[in-house]
């Protein structure tokens, strides 16, 4: 659901300890170049659009996402 917004390049999502919930869902996005969107922006359209307990309660904007030798992200990194 990342991927409909039009700045977003690439996203990860994973699940992290949260003490309300036991976890919460957190999305890693990189922009696309020259394209600007808020965190609050992000969770605001999935909220709309997904579960109370799908959508992600945070989300952190970052250059680049790791990537394997192979071109795979790597999730592991951000939990």
């Amino acid at each position: 659901m990342l991927y409909e917004q039009p700045a977003v390049n690439e996203a990860i999502v994973v699940g992290i300890s949260d003490s309300y919930r036991d976890e919460t869902v957190k999305a890693v996005v990189s922009l696309r170049l020259g394209m600007q969107v808020t965190e609050q922006a992000l969770i605001e359209h999935r909220k709309a659009r997904l579960a109370a307990y799908k959508y992600p309660r945070l989300v952190e904007l970052v250059q680049s996402l790791p990537k394997s030798a192979t071109g795979k992200l790597l999730r592991r990194e951000f939990r």
